[in-house]
């Protein structure tokens, strides 16, 4: 009988050193390979390959208009970080509606975006049927500037502050006429809130654009109007203009005399015009974190800062959050604004 010793039998299952070499050289490809799918896996993510190709800045303004300079100021800055075009594109009518819809219907990849301001918070309330939704149809991006309102009157008017002012109204109901520059813009809702909060009532005398009720107020043809203070500083600081209180938080900074409405005991009179940035709903939250970030860094510049105070405005920045909130107080508001005055747009 044939008896196999141990060694004899270990070795006929031991596994040539061959075969081990080229299992693990396998094993090491297989692990390259996952190496190798997973990095390209990241380099595709949205964030990373954010942007791949030209970016639009669409403006639903005119040009010439604060939001049409601060985006092509943007577009140049973005261009320089990103090594992309950035492109400024002027879609312009139906009170901002026309440059949003063009947006809200664009690919979420942030490609695309909207560089818009306070009419975008206001636009639902005055147009009963929008192809977007203010709200649901984007993704905030980012709050870049606010800017203050104020209550101006004729100097001839005679009243010395703010409660004069309302004295008067009060006593001659209906008679008194403010002006603004059109039907539904937010110089015009604003003043409407006013006249809400404080319960008084005024004729409301709409005008094609600023120019011609700037000329009519400061001729005392109409006894108010509320005005962007980045545009009428002059004319109030050259005495043409009386600025009786500010719509803002805090008192402004250019003049630092004239109380806001809130402390006057009006606290739901604050309103600011604002200035941000949208993308289509759904673009993926690291693109819109990717903006955001880098938006916040553009308003940190100095050259940036100061082209926005020439303007008028003030850097604001923050998360999107700050945004979306801002846009769900305006939304709402303007609501209830336009309902009790039964205000239609033109």
């Amino acid at each position: 009988m044939h008896i196999t010793s141990p060694t004899t039998h270990h070795a006929q299952h031991r596994t040539p050193p061959a075969t081990r070499t080229a299992g693990r050289v396998a094993k090491f490809c297989l692990l390259g390979l996952w190496l190798a799918s997973a990095t390209a896996a990241w380099s595709q993510t949205p964030s990373a390959s954010f942007p791949n190709r030209a970016v639009t800045l669409v403006v639903p303004f005119s040009t010439g208009t604060s939001a049409d300079a601060m985006a092509r100021l943007m577009g140049t800055k973005l261009s320089e970080r990103w090594g992309v075009p950035v492109v400024t594109d002027n879609r312009v009518g139906a009170s901002g509606a026309i440059g949003s819809e063009a947006v809200a219907k664009s690919a979420a990849n942030g490609h695309t975006l909207l560089f818009t301001a306070t009419s975008h918070g206001t636009v639902q309330a005055l147009r009963a049927k929008l192809p977007f939704d203010p709200i649901k149809s984007f993704e905030p991006v980012a709050l870049m500037a606010t800017s203050a309102l104020a209550l101006v009157v004729p100097p001839q008017l005679g009243v010395k502050n703010f409660n004069e002012w309302l004295a008067l109204v009060k006593a001659k109901p209906g008679q008194l006429n403010y002006a603004s520059p059109g039907n539904g813009v937010v110089q015009h809702l604003a003043m409407a809130l006013l006249l809400q909060e404080t319960g008084a009532s005024m004729s409301h005398v709409p005008y094609k654009g600023a120019a011609g009720a700037m000329t009519d107020l400061m001729g005392g043809h109409v006894q108010a109007s509320i005005v962007a203070l980045q545009t009428t500083s002059s004319l109030i600081q050259s005495g043409q203009l009386q600025m009786l209180a500010v719509m803002s938080d805090e008192r402004s900074a250019v003049f630092p005399k004239v109380p806001t409405l809130k402390e006057l005991g009006y606290p739901n009179l604050v309103v600011d015009t604002w200035y941000g940035i949208f993308a289509p709903a759904g673009t993926p939250p690291e693109v819109v974190a990717k903006l955001n970030g880098d938006f916040n860094t553009l308003l940190q510049l100095p050259e940036v800062r100061e082209a926005m105070t020439k303007h008028g405005l003030s850097p604001a920045g923050g998360k999107p959050e700050r945004l979306g909130q801002l846009l769900s107080r305006e939304v709402t508001r303007w609501k209830q604004v336009v309902s009790t005055a039964h205000i239609q747009a033109d």
